[in-house]
């Protein structure tokens, strides 16, 4: 056997026994003839540097040193899951679905493991690159570090898809954690807090030799790509395990919702028993083109819901009360609390809400307070231990005017929280308003982080965001931490920033109530801020979508001479204040506003472009049949419910071809 060979058949032998030892949990050798097999490797590789393989095992040991992550953009989004609570937002979530959906609808229950997400990317059956969650669109590239975690495959076995993605989580298992704190208490370091924000933290290490130290595992659950010839999120599963995943074998096929809450029942019990923590249950719907069918909102799948334990509790003393002022003004309370541990954490601060939550509970400074973590980021105050108030405490007298500015509160009717009207003189106003600005799914200033944004403003460099287009680099140069290729970056990021489309723009001025998507109908129904910035409320609420609350909004806006100020300064530093022309140069009024539904599988173009047709040619598409529905555009495979709704209410009925041929 040559050398070549005998290294090919090495990396093979060496592969499965990972395999065997950190998916399987079966090793078929011991750790010293593993070992002696893998110093034969090391030294044929750098004898033979020619045959040198990145997902070779012996480069799983790490020894990469990054300085910095790089950013890279999702090739399909990392949506975040909706949250509920009970039998009843359950059994909600059930009524949309089949509302949305023909036929029968069977559910993939799977545990929620808490750790941290990532998205492994897979060409030709080999790792090619491994992506942090980030905030969904982006992610930091952590390859090199995920490398070194031994239960993800570098190099994948049978029938697999020539490319296509896999979501999961890094997970640090609770032996292994309370290893390494052991390691750390002995050698008189403080103890990690948890095992997630462990996990997620080895992911960022500069080095990878680093990371290998970690018993980090890794938790496989949801495939994404084209044309993967995969039928359902159960039989990903399957296929997952057999190409050499760590797929869990928990996940169960089920039918309703008492199933899916026996199978809730069952884990809340039985967490513990398991290696690694859980928070909940995810619950999927199973069948890939059902999935197809319910898409997606701005932010999470319609065929997926996660089921969230009972939230732990702890109690601990309100040392104070402070207020925060956000970038829209508005106020919210905060509660400072004496540090207790929980959920794996050590809280210090709670959130109160508003007004009305702090009478209602009748919260007070000084008072022993329950505190709860569930489903939230930041926990929340529940309720009041009034066997231990102080006789003499005070009832909290909300504040009346901004601790940042001094300026007196508002209170819209109807509305929960109190406002600072300053919205050109408050500072956390100002650099929160920009910072939403250069956000990532806003404008995208690379070079320019939050940080950044507070000094810019503290040392009177800007006042608002059409002043970032005045900076200069040598305007930059001296603020803290900032060298010479940083200040270039920033300056080119901020040039780049002229291109950014007009959708993104029109979210990037962070008017109240306009996310991403209501800023992507109002930037294809006005093609312009000028036409959008003349629109009347009634006009405006006749745009899709758009209620009364966002049209008064709108107005407000741009009612304010200082914000059509702004916007005429950003229109003339080159921003983009209409949608380019290349972009509808295509677009039509064929399809006249009329309303469409699709359903079914289609053979000549996808799901997602028959959306797009509809709405360049002045369409509306709906995910349900109603009166309002004008057309109903019928694939293979098509549900017999829809069609009976449609039939019986004299929907039009087109087939792929009909359609495609009215918009030609």
């Amino acid at each position: 056997m040559d050398i070549e060979e005998r290294i090919k058949t090495l990396r093979e032998e060496l592969h499965q026994h990972n395999y065997n030892y950190y998916v399987l949990d079966k090793p078929v050798i011991s750790d010293y003839d593993f070992d002696i097999k893998l110093k034969e490797l090391q030294e044929l590789e750098d004898h033979n540097p020619e045959f040198y393989d990145p997902n070779s095992p012996t480069q799983r040991v790490g020894g990469a040193v990054t300085k910095q992550f790089e950013t890279l953009a999702h090739d399909y989004p990392m949506y975040s899951l909706s949250n509920s609570y009970s039998r009843e937002e359950l059994e909600d979530w059930e009524k949309r679905v089949k509302k949305l959906v023909d036929g029968k609808v069977e559910y993939v229950c799977e545990l929620k493991y808490d750790g941290a997400s990532i998205s492994l990317t897979y060409e030709s059956g080999k790792l090619t690159r491994a992506i942090t969650r980030g905030d969904g669109v982006k992610g930091d590239n952590v390859t090199s570090n995920v490398r070194t975690i031994l239960s993800i495959p570098v190099h994948l076995r049978g029938d697999f898809p020539p490319k296509f993605d896999i979501r999961g989580e890094i997970v640090l298992p609770y032996e292994g954690f309370a290893k390494m704190n052991a390691e750390r208490i002995e050698a008189g370091e403080e103890p990690y807090a948890n095992p997630r924000n462990t996990a997620s933290g080895s992911l960022k290490l500069q080095d990878s030799a680093e990371v290998a130290k970690r018993p980090l595992d890794c938790l496989l659950y949801n495939i994404v790509g084209e044309k993967l010839g995969i039928r359902s999120q159960y039989e990903s599963l399957e296929h997952a395990r057999e190409w050499g995943f760590k797929v869990p074998k928990e996940a169960k096929l089920v039918n309703n919702v008492d199933e899916i809450l026996e199978y809730v029942n069952h884990w809340e019990k039985h967490r513990h028993d398991l290696p690694y923590e859980i928070d909940g249950v995810v619950v999927k719907v199973n069948d890939f083109h059902q999935q197809d069918e319910l898409g997606f909102t701005a932010k999470s799948p319609r065929w997926a819901i996660a089921y969230k334990f009972k939230a732990e509790q702890e109690s601990s003393i309100l040392k104070k009360i402070t207020y925060q002022v956000g970038r829209t003004g508005a106020i919210t309370p905060v509660a400072n609390l004496e540090p207790v541990q929980l959920a794996g954490t050590i809280v210090k601060r709670a959130s109160l809400h508003n007004a009305d939550q702090i009478e209602k509970l009748d919260i007070r400074e000084g008072d022993t307070v329950f505190v709860e973590k569930g489903g939230e980021i930041i926990p929340k105050i529940v309720g009041v231990d009034f066997t231990k108030r102080d006789p003499n405490s005070l009832a909290t007298k909300y504040i009346t005017h901004c601790p940042e500015c001094e300026t007196p509160l508002v209170r819209n009717e109807g509305e929960a929280q109190h406002y600072c009207p300053n919205l050109s003189g408050c500072p956390p106003q100002i650099i929160g308003r920009i910072q939403h600005y250069i956000s990532r799914k806003a404008m995208d200033i690379e070079g320019l982080g939050g940080e950044t944004v507070t000094l810019l403003v503290n040392e009177g460099l800007i006042e608002n965001y059409a002043d970032l287009y005045d900076l200069t680099k040598e305007q930059v140069l001296p603020l803290e931490r900032m060298a010479d290729k940083s200040a270039e970056n920033l300056i080119q990021g901020i040039e780049r920033s002229r291109e950014i489309p007009f959708e993104r723009v029109l979210f990037a001025l962070g008017i109240r109530y306009v996310g991403e998507t209501v800023a992507k109908k109002l930037a294809r129904h006005y093609k312009s801020i000028a036409a959008l910035s003349e629109a009347s409320e009634e006009e405006l609420i006749r745009v899709d979508e758009i209620g009364v609350r966002i049209a008064q909004s709108i107005r407000a806006f741009f009612s304010l001479e200082e914000n059509r100020v702004l916007v005429q300064r950003l229109k003339e530093k080159g921003v983009q204040m209409e949608i380019a022309a290349e972009d509808f140069a295509h677009h039509t009024n064929k399809l006249n506003g009329d309303t469409y539904v699709i359903s079914g599988v289609f053979s000549r173009v996808s799901r997602d472009e028959l959306k797009k047709i509809i709405e360049e040619n002045g369409g509306k598409v709906s995910g349900s049949i109603s009166s309002k529905t004008n057309f109903l555009v019928a694939g293979e495979n098509m549900g017999p419910s829809k069609l009976a709704k449609a039939e019986k209410l004299g929907t039009r009925i087109l087939s792929e071809e009909e359609f495609l041929e009215m918009v030609k």
